[in-house]
């Protein structure tokens, strides 16, 4: 199904029926259909919602770039126009950082919160790291330098698009210019002041391999958020739970369900 919220187009399903509600937000780069083996196991229990994020699956683009809170305001529209107020949120990575923003911001909208190698943390920059953006910014400097000059042609262009394919994150490169803006407004913004904040009952669930939001995020996730606990799926990476999916499905039933899963 197709609605509007935010002013994008966002495509949803819903599956299952039942007094409970539970929400769905996938990671960057993912969609529904990464919630399948999920959305097949809670459907028996409640009534499932799993939306595509605008710039991704179904859903058409971002009207302007967006952040976190463009994000969260559009999932917050959703929520009441589908009449799911209170639901329970299983957010992973980038559907995590969402999630989180979303409690903090609206606590009266979230059940309960399960966060799958989510992301909203920034680490302190290496002295390596420090390095390379040094490097970036200087040769970035000069391309803006040479193509202010309206002599050199394509010449600034090209080195630029150099310069994204060298310094660029894959995730990155693989944007266009348009989602490039989105993704540089998320990445950017650091939620930690933000974790007091979140009020619902919190379930962490990370790989210890994960290497994209790496486990002391859900550490520092765990300490902060004020009612938060850490469960740890060894040899897990940022997809633990596609990869442990009976586990992490047994952990998530007992904690939005109780009782025997």
């Amino acid at each position: 199904m197709i609605t509007t919220a935010g002013g994008a187009s966002v495509y949803y399903e819903q599956h299952g029926e039942g007094n409970r509600d539970v929400l769905l937000l996938h990671g960057w780069g993912c969609s529904t259909a990464l919630w399948k083996p999920v959305t097949e196991r809670l459907k028996h229990r409640a009534r499932v919602t799993v939306l595509d994020f605008p710039g991704h699956g179904q859903s058409g683009r971002p009207p302007v770039p967006w952040g976190a809170p463009e994000f969260s305001r559009m999932v917050e529209e959703l929520i009441l126009a589908l009449g799911l107020k209170g639901c329970d949120i299983i957010g992973h990575s980038h559907g995590g950082r969402v999630a989180l923003y979303l409690a903090s911001e609206r606590p009266g909208l979230v059940g309960k919160l399960v966060l799958a190698g989510a992301a909203g943390l920034r680490a302190e920059p290496t002295e390596a790291q420090k390095k390379r953006g040094e490097a970036y910014r200087r040769l970035r400097g000069l391309s803006d330098l040479l193509d202010r000059a309206r002599i050199f042609g394509s010449l600034p262009e090209k080195m630029r698009e150099a310069l994204r394919k060298k310094y660029g994150s894959r995730d990155y490169n693989a944007l266009d210019e348009e989602m490039r803006k989105t993704f540089v407004k998320l990445v950017t913004l650091d939620l930690t002041d933000r974790l007091s904040r979140v009020e619902a009952p919190t379930l962490l669930i990370w790989g210890d391999q994960d290497a994209e939001t790496p486990l002391w995020m859900g550490q520092k996730m765990e300490k902060l958020i004020p009612d938060a606990g850490l469960v740890i799926l060894q040899g897990g990476t940022h997809y633990a739970y596609l990869e442990k999916t009976a586990d992490f499905l047994r952990i998530v039933e007992h904690f939005l369900f109780g009782g025997n899963a």
